[in-house]
């Protein structure tokens, strides 16, 4: 199983297969309206727009599982996203990140890697669907460590090979 075989439940209510970015780098975050790493939502926009070009799609998560910092409804979310943000990246409904209910999609993010404790981890996966690293919430979207962990992603092939060149990506 990889990420691409999951589906996942768009903002405007649509079930939609992940393996429409398959063969695609993603960094899929959980994201919260009301939290102090909102701000994220700028850089994470900035990172689709530098990188989407090569393969990169940033998938974004919210999730009221931290402080209730996501209590709006699919509609809010799409609003306030779209007015302080201009968040153009695919989101998707609200999810639980942990615990009873856990979705599928931090199931498997979280098989192998630390569940959120907070808003805005983020995990990356390859183009073969295996998560490769994650990354706390502290960690803005323009640090150079994610930086260089999409950009050594986005070097591999399908098949999940190293570029020619290997990138440490911990």
């Amino acid at each position: 199983m990889s990420f691409f075989d999951l589906n996942a439940t768009t903002l405007d209510g649509r079930v939609e297969p992940l393996s429409i970015y398959s063969g695609k780098v993603v960094l899929a975050v959980n994201t919260a309206s009301e939290c102090g790493f909102t701000p994220q939502y700028a850089g994470l926009e900035k990172l689709w727009q530098d990188y989407r070009d090569r393969g990169l799609v940033v998938l974004g998560f919210p999730s009221n599982d931290f402080g209730g910092q996501e209590p709006g409804s699919a509609q809010d979310i799409r609003s306030f996203c779209d007015l302080e943000f201009h968040v153009t990246f695919p989101m998707f409904a609200k999810v639980r990140t942990r615990g009873e209910g856990q979705s599928p999609v931090f199931g498997f993010l979280t098989a192998k890697h630390p569940k959120p404790r907070w808003n805005f981890y983020k995990y990356l996966v390859g183009r073969d669907g295996e998560v490769l690293d994650y990354f706390v919430s502290l960690t803005k979207p323009d640090s150079r460590r994610l930086r260089k962990a999409v950009e050594a992603a986005l070097e591999m092939n399908s098949a999940g090979a190293q570029p020619t060149e290997a990138i440490q990506l911990g």
